[in-house]
């Protein structure tokens, strides 16, 4: 690599010490909250304060010790969501409430006041599904479905809430001594950090004082909690002990450690719950810092005894509490009741939104490192692709594509025509994602800053200085992405005339936003750094990255005039990061560790709403050995977000690097993704509409299954599909669970049915990747791969339909054109469903409401684990005449495979088996 130019920053600087970062036991917040240990609260809620709205239920709690009042607000919102909103009745300044993360006021339902007995007040919902029971003395909630608690809140004592207080300079002196007080202070001040809080050579100035929030909450009968992402942690969350919270801050972490609580570069507030019957979830809205801990413990229940005879009876049963705590803000809290997975999905996604419908070629493969050195390079291994038959989508450029690391800039030697590359690229119907990170280089001849400087849209230092970091453009100051103006303002430096030698093939990738400083405390910015409305950074960390991903999707939308989709990659994230795009994992490292804890943590990312989620593949860091890159390339292919990408100081690792054999089975790989895009891009239009996550944990398509609720190395790519990606060195079998006694599997490529379910032993050499289909589902396919998704638009389809024990299968296809919101404003698309019921195969039309005309056909039909041979077989379109099916029947693996169909898969059609 080259050395970094003076004022530039090389990759050895970001190769972090782990005691850069902090221990919880190193955070103030987290020591003050810690030492209120679980017992009676000292709140108690004052009844008589109750009112009643259509909106919600208002009343206040005062803590008995400092006579603090809070307001305590209640809500019913449609569809089965509680939320719980604690602020200070009246406290010296308005405290921070996250805005722009849920996508409207949610819609209220009236609750009622069911009985008011001394000390408590209970409330029902509209259908009376739900109760709420609010006991005054200590203050607590319970959540009651069916008179069974599902949940409660402050039942351990835990609700912690600072009230904001002048500062200690403008208090009236007592009588005492004030050097001894001050003395006392000092020392408690520096143990607590109250106003000023120290790190290594770091100062935290607390401006405004302590303002921490927290509260616990009892999931009844649940000892199964997942979400809260990102961590490089396992699927199920663990227990935590003292000095060891699963952390929620966003931070850049080079190479993080595997089986860590720290947080790393996105955080997404959201916990769920799952017993057989139930799933239940809370999303804790607050984007501080956060630290949640969990403890899962069985407690005696007491069943009643039906006659003085019979003694109660005890059972024991899981209970999980969980207690958050936050830096500031105010407690604001949804219950998502489910009571499915399913169902929690749509809750969330009802609050926060749902994932954007990605353009189609951002499902292909992406090719990326640090860096393709310039538009020679990008040439070669765009014509390396096709010389090797190897599909992709796009190539990416990485920060050294700049001038100078000036983002929406060329480097003039390196990158001296963009435009005639790009349309290179475009002639072979192929993509170029460049990085566009949020750090500006102090350069008053770079109009970028200049304008920013002058419109006053950086970030401020506590002195109301701009913010001056070091990141990899040397000194740099950080745009204010919460303030709506610069993100107007940002988002019109992608319209074409702007951006110079950008087109419309260009998308982008957003790096570096947690944000990432390089001299920083934790590598980012100082917590009394001061936001738009004067909010310090300290209240709006978790927000900085997802509101550069909005700006940024929000400025390719703009660009085409409304009408393109866009694609944006972000590394930090947020709750509702999946209206603007797709997140990774960050910075991994090429081990077959880290292969492993991918999938994990892709699962995680997955049940937060996030679906399009990807870790880099190959690893970033290091040089992966040839069978852990063959192994990587295949688990990606089955993943939502498919890209390859490496460091500056690893090796070249372009797939056909590695001998024949290697690039073989890559191609393989890669060519089975691009199959699969009709089954990938339906699953994703069900994500876009019906919040259901592409990628998911087996407990989520079996509930009731206890084996499934801690599998994490296997998943379900939709309720079709079970991938057991292989993750361990010279693997010669891998242990997999398919679930249901009563379900039947298929091998996804040889069709043959799986002898039985359960835990099996399956054999693998470095070719196959173990994948099977579900008995009752319809995949659609392309009957082969092209060069990129572009090339493939004409290709015709195949269905794989596999019988239950029914002898029955249903599935779906969505089609539209892959790039535009046609499909939205124009009802441009084509929704199909496909169903095998008595040996007939019908398509009929899944939603009216749509409209696309295609010339593409399905030209194969192949039926696993159909009895016997047929006798013959008919097709027919609606209207059209019958005519008879070519046929050949498989008895070995009972596959009935029908050709040269050509039926239309925009008309309603039927084959029949005779």
């Amino acid at each position: 690599m080259e050395a970094a130019t003076a004022g530039e920053v090389s990759v050895q600087d970001e190769a972090v010490d782990k005691s850069t970062f902090k221990k919880c036991n190193q955070i103030a917040f987290y020591r003050r909250q810690k030492l209120l240990c679980p017992g009676k609260s000292s709140y108690r809620a004052l009844l008589d304060s109750v009112t009643l709205s259509d909106e919600n239920v208002k009343f206040q709690i005062i803590h008995e010790e400092t006579k603090v009042l809070l307001q305590v607000e209640i809500y019913e919102i449609e569809g089965n969501i509680f939320r719980l909103k604690i602020d200070e009745a009246s406290p010296l300044r308005a405290r921070y409430k996250v805005p722009d993360v849920l996508i409207k006021e949610p819609t209220t339902q009236r609750l009622f006041i069911s009985q008011e007995e001394a000390g408590i007040l209970a409330l029902s919902s509209v259908n009376g599904d739900y109760k709420l029971q609010v006991t005054a003395d200590p203050f607590q909630v319970e959540l009651q479905s069916e008179g069974e608690t599902v949940m409660s809140m402050n039942s351990n004592g835990l609700l912690y809430f600072e009230h904001l207080q002048p500062p200690p300079s403008d208090r009236k002196p007592t009588a005492q001594s004030e050097e001894a007080a001050s003395d006392y202070f000092k020392e408690k001040q520096e143990d607590l950090g109250l106003w000023r809080e120290k790190f290594g050579s770091f100062l935290d100035i607390k401006a405004h004082g302590p303002s921490s929030v927290g509260m616990d909450f009892s999931l009844h009968g649940y000892d199964h909690v997942y979400g809260i992402p990102q961590h490089a942690e396992t699927l199920l969350l663990k227990n935590t002990s003292d000095g060891d919270a699963y952390r929620l801050y966003n931070l850049d972490i080079f190479g993080h450690k595997i089986h860590d609580k720290i947080g790393i570069y996105g955080s997404v507030p959201l916990l769920l719950a799952h017993k057989p019957n139930r799933t239940s979830g809370i999303f804790w809205l607050n984007s501080s810092e956060t630290l949640v801990d969990i403890s899962t413990k069985a407690v005696a229940e007491h069943t009643s005894s039906r006659s003085a005879a019979e003694t109660a009876k005890q059972r024991a049963v899981p209970l999980t509490d969980v207690r958050w705590m936050s830096e500031s803000g105010i407690i604001d809290v949804f219950l998502l009741m489910g009571p499915t997975a399913f169902d929690i999905f749509r809750q969330f996604a009802q609050l926060t939104g749902t994932q954007a419908l990605p353009p189609l070629f951002s499902l292909g493969y992406h090719q990326c490192r640090w860096n393709y050195e310039d538009e020679q390079d990008v040439k070669a291994v765009d014509a390396g692709f096709d010389a090797h038959d190897i599909p992709y989508d796009v190539i990416w450029l990485d920060i050294e594509h700049t001038d100078g690391k000036r983002y929406f800039t060329w480097d003039k030697k390196k990158f001296q025509n963009p435009r005639k590359m790009q349309e290179h690229l475009k002639k072979k119907k192929r993509k170029l994602v460049v990085i566009v990170d949020p750090h500006i280089k102090v350069d008053p001849t770079y109009t970028l800053y200049s304008q920013a400087k002058d419109k006053g849209y950086f970030v401020k230092d506590r002195n109301g200085q701009d913010f001056e970091g070091i990141c990899w453009s040397g000194s740099s100051c950080y745009l204010d992405f919460t303030n709506p103006e610069v993100r107007k303002w940002y988002a019109d430096q992608f319209a074409f005339k702007t951006y110079k030698g950008s087109t419309n093939i260009l998308f982008v990738w957003n790096d570096m936003n947690e944000p990432s400083v390089f001299k920083g405390a934790e590598l980012t910015m100082q917590k009394d750094a001061v936001h738009y409305n004067n909010w310090e950074h300290r209240e709006v960390h978790n927000l900085y990255g997802f509101y550069q991903q909005m700006a940024t999707a929000e400025g390719l939308i703009r660009r085409s005039s409304g009408k393109e989709r866009p694609f944006v990659l972000t590394r930090s994230f947020f709750a509702g990061s999946q209206k603007y795009g797709a997140v990774w994992t960050g910075d991994n490292t090429a081990e077959w560790s880290y292969l492993k804890i991918s999938i994990p943590m892709l699962l995680t990312i997955s049940l937060a709403g996030i679906s399009f989620c990807g870790a880099d593949v190959g690893g970033f860091i290091g040089d992966p050995e040839p069978e852990l890159l063959v192994r990587w390339y295949q688990a990606g292919a089955y993943q939502p977000f498919f890209r390859g990408h490496s460091n500056m100081e690893s090796k070249r690792r372009e797939p056909w690097l590695f001998g024949e054999k290697n690039t073989q089975i890559i191609r393989k790989a890669i060519r089975e993704r691009y199959v699969l895009l009709p089954y990938l891009y339906t699953l994703f239009y069900r994500a876009h509409t019906a919040a259901e996550p592409v990628m998911r944990p087996l407990w989520v398509e079996f509930p009731g299954k206890t084996e499934t609720f801690d599998v994490e190395y296997e998943y379900m790519l939709g309720n079709a599909l079970l991938v057991h990606p292989v993750t361990e060195k010279e693997a010669k079998t891998v242990s997999v669970l398919l679930p249901g006694s009563e379900e039947i599997w298929y091998d996804f490529r040889k069709f043959k049915r799986m002898e039985d379910a359960g835990t099996l032993k399956i054999p693998v050499t470095l070719e196959n990747l173990p994948v099977f289909q579900r008995g009752g589902t319809v995949i659609p396919l392309k009957t082969a791969a092209g060069k990129s998704t572009e090339w493939m638009i004409d290709i015709s389809y195949e269905l794989h339909v596999a019988l239950d024990t029914e002898a029955c299968a249903i599935g779906e296809l969505y089609v539209d054109d892959g790039h535009s919101f046609q499909y939205l404003h124009k009802k441009q698309f084509l929704y199909r469903k496909f169903t095998f019921h008595k040996n007939i195969l019908t398509s009929s039309c899944a939603d009216e409401s749509g409209q696309y005309q295609t010339s593409c056909v399905v030209e194969r039909v192949i039926v696993l684990g159909f009895g016997k041979q047929p006798t013959f077989v008919t097709a027919s379109s609606k209207g059209g005449k019958e005519k008879e099916v070519v046929f050949t029947y498989d008895t070995k693996t009972s596959a009935l495979t029908l050709g040269n169909l050509a039926l239309s898969v925009d008309a309603d059609w039927e084959i029949c088996i005779n």
